[in-house]
C-alpha cells in the first residue's frame, strides 16, 4: 500500500501537504533569484563558487541540489515523527502507521445513532466504535433502580447509571480509567452499591452547572468515541399498564413485577426530546435500534414525542437489532413478531420506520439452567409478512448467548449500510416517495 494514502487518506490532508511542497518550491525559486542577481552584480570571493558547484555544468548542479534538498526534508519529518508525533501516540510494536490510519478511517465512517440502554446498547456500542468515530448514543433516563435510582431519589439529578456504561463502551481511554468509572463500592455505609462514575457524574454537574455539561466533560476525560446523550433533560418515570388490568409504576419494578405487559407510558406524558440527541437522529445516516429492554431500555426513549417524531420521518436506513433471548418479566414467549409489533403499537402513528430487522439465526447454544430465558426465534409470520426487511444472521455471543456479540453485531449493521449504498438507496426512497403522483 502507497505510504502516502495509508498515512493521509482523503484530502482533506493532501491539500495542506501539497500547499506545504508548492510553499518550499516558492521559497526556494525566491531565495534562487536573490543569489542570481547577487552573483551577477557584485564580485564574490573564490570559495563562492566551489559550494555553488560552479565547476560542474548548470542541470547537474540543479539535480545535486533537488537531492540534497529531498534528503533534508526527508530526515527533518522523520526526526519530527519521533519528537513530536511519537508524545502523542503510543507506540505499539511499531504499528503507529497503522493506528493513524485506523484514526482516520473512523472519522470518515457512517453517522451512526444508537437508541436503547442498559447492556444492550453497550454492546452494539464497542463494536461500531471499531468501523466509526461518528457515533451518538441517544439513552433512556427512567432507570430508577440500583445505584442510579438511590442518587435520583436524594439528588434529584437524572439517573446516570446507562450513560455512564456507554462512555466507557465508547472510551479511548487506558484500560485502568474504565475500571476507575466501573468501580462499584462494596464495603458498607452510606456508599454501598454506588459506582464511582456514577459519582464522578453527579459531582461533575454540581461543578459544571448542569448534568449535561458534565456529561460532556465526563466524555472528555474518558476520551469518548463519539457522544452519548440523554434522550429527554426532565426526569420522567416508567410506567406499565399489564394484561390482567393494574398499573406497575417504576422501571424497576415492571420486570420484577412478572406479569404480561400491554403498553408502557412516560411521566410526565410529553417531555421535551433532548435538542441534539433529535438533531442527531435528522442527521444520521444509520439509525441502529436496540439491542436491549424492549420495554425499560428502548421504548423510554421512542416514548419522547419529538424522539419518536425524529425517527419515524428520518431519512437514514434505519435498523432493529432484536434482541437474541426473552427477557424474564417483559417478553417472556416473544419471537421476532412480537417485538417488532410491541415497538409499533408505541410509535405515533404505527408507522413502520425499519428498513431491516436484524434477528439471530445462530441457535443450540446453552441457555441459563433457571429456564426463565429462550432464544427469540425468527416466526414464520415475521419470515412472511417482513421477508423484505428481516435480516438473518449469527450475532450471537457464544460465551453469553443471552446477548449479542459486539463484533458480529457490528459487522452486520455496517455490512447492511454499505450494501445500500452508504444509505444512498433508502434516501432517494424517501425522497421519492415525498413527489406528487
Amino acid at each position: 500500500m502507497n505510504l502516502t494514502k495509508l498515512l493521509y487518506p482523503g484530502m482533506h490532508l493532501k491539500r495542506w501537504i501539497l500547499l506545504l511542497s508548492g510553499s518550499l518550491v516558492l521559497t526556494g525559486l525566491g531565495i534562487a533569484y536573490i543569489l542570481a542577481h547577487i552573483y551577477h552584480v557584485q564580485e564574490l570571493p573564490e570559495v563562492a563558487g566551489v559550494l555553488t558547484l560552479q565547476f560542474f555544468d548548470r542541470p547537474l548542479r540543479g539535480a545535486i541540489f533537488i537531492g540534497i534538498g529531498i534528503v533534508g526534508v526527508t530526515v527533518a519529518i522523520l526526526r519530527l515523527h519521533q519528537s513530536l508525533l511519537a508524545a502523542f501516540v503510543r507506540e505499539r510494536d511499531g504499528q503507529i502507521v497503522q493506528t493513524i490510519y485506523n484514526y482516520r478511517f473512523r472519522q470518515r465512517g457512517p453517522k451512526v445513532v444508537v437508541i436503547g440502554g442498559g447492556t444492550g446498547l453497550s454492546v452494539a456500542l464497542r463494536g461500531l466504535k471499531a468501523h466509526t468515530s461518528n457515533l451518538t448514543a441517544i439513552v433512556t433516563v427512567a432507570d430508577d433502580g440500583g445505584s442510579s435510582g438511590r442518587l435520583r431519589e436524594s439528588l434529584g439529578v437524572l439517573p446516570p447509571g446507562d450513560l455512564r456504561n456507554c462512555m466507557v463502551a465508547l472510551a479511548d481511554a487506558e484500560p485502568l480509567m474504565e475500571d476507575l468509572f466501573q468501580y462499584r463500592f462494596n464495603g458498607g455505609g452510606a456508599l454501598d452499591g454506588h459506582s464511582f462514575g456514577n459519582l464522578f457524574i453527579v459531582a461533575m454537574g454540581a461543578v459544571t452547572g448542569s448534568f449535561e455539561q458534565a456529561l460532556k466533560e465526563a466524555s472528555r476525560v474518558l476520551a469518548v468515541r463519539g457522544q452519548v446523550l440523554p434522550s429527554t433533560l426532565e426526569p420522567v418515570t416508567l410506567s406499565a399498564e399489564m394484561e390482567d388490568t393494574g398499573t406497575v409504576r417504576g422501571e424497576s419494578n415492571i420486570s420484577a413485577s412478572g406479569r404480561r405487559i400491554r403498553r408502557v407510558y412516560l411521566q410526565p406524558d410529553n417531555p421535551r426530546g433532548y435538542p441534539e440527541a433529535i438533531t442527531a437522529i435528522r442527521e444520521a445516516d444509520l439509525i441502529v435500534i436496540g439491542p436491549g429492554s424492549l420495554y425499560t431500555s428502548i421504548l423510554p426513549n421512542l416514548l419522547v414525542g419529538e424522539i419518536g417524531n425524529a425517527l419515524t420521518s428520518s431519512t437514514a436506513l434505519t435498523v432493529y437489532a432484536c434482541n437474541v433471548a426473552t427477557q424474564p418479566g417483559e417478553t417472556d414467549h416473544y419471537n421476532v413478531s412480537d417485538h417488532v409489533e410491541a415497538l409499533l403499537r408505541h410509535l405515533a402513528g404505527g408507522r413502520d420506520p425499519f428498513h431491516h430487522i436484524v434477528a439471530n439465526n445462530h441457535f443450540g447454544l446453552p441457555m441459563p439452567s433457571s429456564g426463565r430465558v429462550a432464544p427469540v426465534t425468527p416466526d414464520d409470520r415475521a419470515l412472511r409478512e417482513r421477508a423484505r426487511q428481516i435480516v438473518l444472521a449469527d450475532v450471537v455471543d457464544e460465551s453469553n448467548p443471552v446477548r449479542h456479540d459486539s463484533a458480529k453485531l457490528a459487522a452486520t449493521l455496517i455490512h447492511l449500510y454499505y450494501a445500500k449504498g452508504g444509505g444512498r438507496q433508502i434516501r432517494d426512497e424517501a425522497r421519492a416517495s415525498l413527489l406528487p403522483a
